[in-house]
Formats: structure tokens, C-alpha cells, sequence
């Protein structure tokens, strides 16, 4: 069993970053989840309204970021150190960022068509993880709940089967697909190691409209798949899992073909 791919997102709700190596931090990968598009009251604009922004493409840069999308120029996003602080919202938390800066934010608002502004997360920030399994201290970016998302390549395959047309691994937005191992067999794991990085599995991933989005078009599909077939075979007490969410036990540097182990 094997790590087959590394996936960032680096501003949320946009395009896969795919990267060969990854350093695990306490809150995630490095790079991922770390800017966030807000409204102009500071509430997260999420792919799930705003299906274009799966079309949003960022790449990390050792002091920012660099956006790019259709019909835009790309723009070089410094991280920012100082300047304005806002309080934004993530579903029910609200976390310290801060402000991108003017010039951001009309590129990100031409972008999308409507008023946004571009936040960062930075290392003073706190989003403790709110979760039985999680420890004090434990803490998320701007991720929906958890740090780290793993999905087995079996569990796509599974899903393709069934679908009169396949989907990419991309409409599930993981951070680790792995390889080797029966679908699904990540419902069963407790404790992994990849590389030389332990990890607790906190719990599944509960899907949601956002599976319907096409992240090639940035549109949503009409006839809602593949969450419509997901919920004939996957559907648990609060929905259809697929995947499970990790919180890092160790940091470290991980590598995509790295060994995984199931240690509990």
C-alpha cells in the first residue's frame, strides 16, 4: 500500500495544487487551506454557490502565492505580515486572518463576478478542532473540519462503476489518494503512518453537493452525480461517507509512491 498522489488547495474552494512532496504541519500540508475568498462581511465563499471558483488555480510560491484562471492574468500574491486584520467565518468558527490587500481582491473579484476579498491564515492564528477525537491543542485551517482528507484509488474505481460516466478523484478534493488497498478499506483504520508521518483517522467524510461540481467546467452537473448514486450505496446516519479525515500526529515531510501503514 502506497501514497499515489499529493493534492494542496491553497486558497479554499480552488483548484488541486498536485505536488510530489508535501511537509505535514500541525493544522495540514503546508500551502493547504491557508487563503480563503470572503464576502464583504466575512463569511467564506464556498465551491458549492460559487462553482467557479473550482476554477481558481494557485500555486505556492516561498512568499506567497500565485493566482491564475480563464480570462485573467496571472497575479503574484505576496503573504501578507501586517496590514488589516479581519475576524471571517468559517461555518461556525471565526478565525483571525489577514487581508490580502486591494489589488487581490479586485483580481479575485473580477475573477468571480461579483465583490470578494482574498485572506490568509497565518501562524498566530487559532481554529482549535472540535471533535471527541481530537487532542487539546489540535487545530485546523480553513479546511471545513479537519486538517487532512485521504481517499483510497479502490473507492473511485468503486464509485466509476457505477456511473454512466466517470468522475475524476478531484470532485472528492482529497489531500492523499492511496493505492494498493481494497475500496473503502480506510473505513477501517485508526492510526496510519505515510512515510515517517503518523496520522489518527477522526472520522468520514460526509459528502455534499460540492461532489457535483465539474472541476474541469466549474459548473455543477444537472443530474447531481455522483452524490445521487453515492447515497444508494454509501448512505450512513448523517449521509454518504466517502474517505476519511485525518489529524497529523507527528510532522515531517511525506512523499508520493511513501509506504503506508495501518498501525491500529
Amino acid at each position: 500500500m502506497y501514497l499515489s498522489s499529493i493534492h494542496l488547495y491553497p486558497v479554499k474552494s480552488g483548484a488541486a495544487f498536485d505536488a510530489g512532496t508535501a511537509e505535514v504541519e500541525p493544522r495540514g500540508l503546508r500551502h493547504d487551506r491557508r487563503w480563503m475568498a470572503v464576502d464583504g462581511a466575512g463569511r467564506f465563499l464556498t465551491g458549492r454557490k460559487l462553482p467557479r471558483l473550482t476554477l481558481l488555480r494557485a500555486r505556492p510560491d516561498p512568499d506567497g502565492i500565485v493566482l491564475d484562471g480563464p480570462g485573467m492574468s496571472p497575479l503574484r500574491v505576496p503573504r501578507p505580515v501586517s496590514g488589516e486584520t479581519l475576524r471571517v467565518g468559517v461555518w461556525k468558527d471565526e478565525v483571525a486572518a489577514r487581508a490580502a490587500g486591494a489589488v487581490a481582491d479586485a483580481w479575485l473579484s473580477g475573477f468571480l463576478g461579483q465583490p470578494a476579498r482574498l485572506v490568509h491564515m497565518d501562524s498566530a492564528a487559532e481554529r482549535p478542532i472540535v471533535h471527541r477525537g481530537a487532542l487539546p491543542g489540535d487545530e485546523v485551517s480553513f479546511a471545513d473540519s479537519m486538517p487532512v482528507l485521504l481517499v483510497s484509488r479502490a473507492a473511485l474505481d468503486g464509485l466509476n462503476a457505477r456511473l454512466s460516466r466517470p468522475v475524476s478523484m478531484l470532485r472528492f478534493r482529497p489531500n492523499l489518494v492511496v493505492d494498493g488497498v481494497p475500496a473503502h478499506a480506510e473505513d477501517g483504520w485508526h492510526r496510519i503512518r505515510v512515510g515517517d508521518v503518523e496520522f489518527d483517522i477522526a472520522k468520514p467524510c460526509i459528502r455534499c453537493v460540492f461532489t457535483t461540481v465539474d472541476p474541469d467546467r466549474g459548473e455543477r452537473d444537472a443530474d447531481g452525480e455522483p452524490l445521487r448514486t453515492l447515497l444508494d450505496y454509501r448512505r450512513g446516519d448523517k449521509g454518504a461517507s466517502f474517505g476519511q479525515l485525518l489529524i497529523p500526529r507527528a510532522t515531517g515531510t511525506i512523499h508520493t509512491t511513501d509506504a503506508v501503514t495501518v498501525l491500529a
